[in-house]
């Protein structure tokens, strides 16, 4: 290979990622980044199945626990630390692992990001008002005439995404997509060797339940109520906005039962586990392989030898 080489493993959530990760650690060389959202955040362990303390001791992984949950962390963040964690390892001769269900996360470490102008208060604030009265849907139909291609690759009812391309838009005058076209991609001088992680739908359905199921027995719930009544945090925040916490958030504001709550994690865990499948199916140069064939680790070497 002409460039030093970074494994990536992907998948949907309760795919076995970190399973795969620690069996691979055990086998070969290497230092393990986490590419997660979520688990970048202090104190949000039981919900996003981070691993466990005893686990982290024997296999250590880089961007856990980084910043605290009143901080926002942004995809842009994580590239410049996980190219620092990349650098890190290959100067001590070990293979980078970066494991994890970030899947824009992933795309943006590979492909680079554009240079998107600074968010604006005044801005958002607006298009908070206007998506009050008329609905998210009037909001998309805007950015459908404004911008014909950010609104294809944007759903209708993903209102941070809506609201960022409407403001870029009143912001700097220029589309999304024109920034998309005109970005300078710095992509990394490494070859990626990206495995995704796939599992049969039904049986990745039952695993998400059960996981969540899991996780109540070990103590979710209190993890939550310990993070609600911090002061310091609100429903705003993107950490609790994760998937569970902005659902149990609401539980205990007394705006869902507990019942409404367990169904709607589920729920949501299983549309975002459906929407990491899509990203997985375009991802380029992508390895599918099945998460539970005994010969995968075998696989994963072959792919990083020829």
């Amino acid at each position: 290979m002409s460039h030093p080489q970074v494994l990536c493993i992907m998948g949907p959530t309760a795919s076995g990622k970190t399973d795969l990760a620690l069996k691979l650690a055990d086998e070969l060389p290497c230092d393990l980044i986490s590419v997660d959202s979520a688990m970048v955040y202090r104190g949000l362990d039981i919900g996003t199945a981070k691993p466990d303390r005893i686990t982290l001791e024997k296999y250590p992984h880089a961007l856990i626990d980084i910043c605290d949950p009143t901080t926002p962390y942004s995809g842009a963040q994580f590239r410049e630390d996980a190219l620092r964690c990349i650098a890190n390892a290959l100067a001590r001769q070990r293979l980078p692992v970066l494991v994890g269900g970030s899947m824009m996360y992933h795309h943006i470490l590979q492909q680079g990001i554009a240079q998107l102008p600074s968010a604006d208060p005044d801005t958002r604030h607006k298009l908070q008002v206007w998506a009050n009265t008329a609905g998210i849907e009037a909001l998309h139909d805007q950015l459908q005439d404004i911008d014909p291609l950010a609104a294809k690759r944007i759903h209708p009812n993903d209102q941070q995404r809506i609201f960022r391309a409407l403001e870029i838009f009143f912001i700097s005058g220029k589309r999304l997509s024109d920034y998309w076209q005109e970005q300078t991609l710095q992509k990394p001088t490494y070859t990626f060797v990206t495995i995704g992680l796939d599992v049969e739908r039904a049986l990745l359905r039952e695993r998400i339940a059960q996981r969540f199921y899991q996780m109540l027995d070990n103590g979710f719930m209190t993890e939550v109520e310990r993070l609600y009544k911090t002061p310091e945090l609100h429903n705003n925040l993107p950490a609790i906005k994760s998937v569970g916490y902005a659902q149990a958030w609401a539980y205990y504001e007394g705006k869902i039962s507990y019942d409404a709550m367990v169904e709607q994690i589920i729920h949501i865990t299983r549309q975002c586990a459906k929407r990491q499948v899509t990203w997985l199916r375009r991802f380029p140069n992508v390895h599918c392989l099945q998460a539970d064939d005994k010969k995968t680790l075998r696989k994963i070497v072959y792919y990083l030898v020829k």
